[in-house]
């Protein structure tokens, strides 16, 4: 069955004709390119690459979200971590476990229920996170550093009026 689309359907669609293309982008996926979901999926793609090209394999983008929520409330449990960080709950154990097993965290039982696990960061933990913390703030200005400071403030605000609205 063939899908036609009208242009006016959806958001993003009405891009230039005659194959105008993104700028920086060698596709040429024509109207594509404009659309919302589509931006936000290369820009994630870029933020990730910028973030392995300065971290290398020390972190990924998901660990480091984990150190620093874990550093920012040293106890919380897997559920509240999941949350804090906006990553599956069904998943978040293989992130934890992956930082245990480097010795970057330790999960203890919770002493009022004990099939609650908290979770802490270890010394190596703490290290890994303060000497990650200036890159990762350099990557966060490599990325937005096309964009002026108001447009830096702008997109920031609508990236969480974006996320408040679809997540709650």
């Amino acid at each position: 069955m063939a899908v036609r689309l009208d242009r006016r359907q959806l958001p993003g669609l009405n891009a230039p004709r005659g194959g105008a293309r993104a700028a920086g982008d060698p596709s040429g996926a024509g109207p594509v390119q404009a659309m919302p979901g589509h931006l936000v999926r290369r820009l994630q793609q870029v933020a990730v690459r910028l973030f392995a090209e300065a971290l290398g394999d020390a972190l990924t983008p998901v660990q480091f979200a984990a150190l620093a929520a874990i550093a920012g409330e040293p106890g919380m449990d897997q559920a509240a971590l999941s949350a804090r960080i906006g990553y599956d709950r069904a998943t978040i154990g293989g992130v934890i476990d992956r930082l245990q097993r480097r010795g970057l965290l330790e999960r203890v039982p919770d002493p009022a229920d004990r099939r609650l696990k908290r979770v802490h960061l270890t010394g190596a933990g703490q290290q890994l996170l303060a000497a990650s913390l200036p890159v990762v703030a350099d990557v966060q200005r490599q990325l937005l550093g096309p964009l002026t400071e108001r447009e830096q403030a702008s997109f920031e605000r609508i990236c969480r009026k974006l996320l408040d609205r679809h997540h709650g």
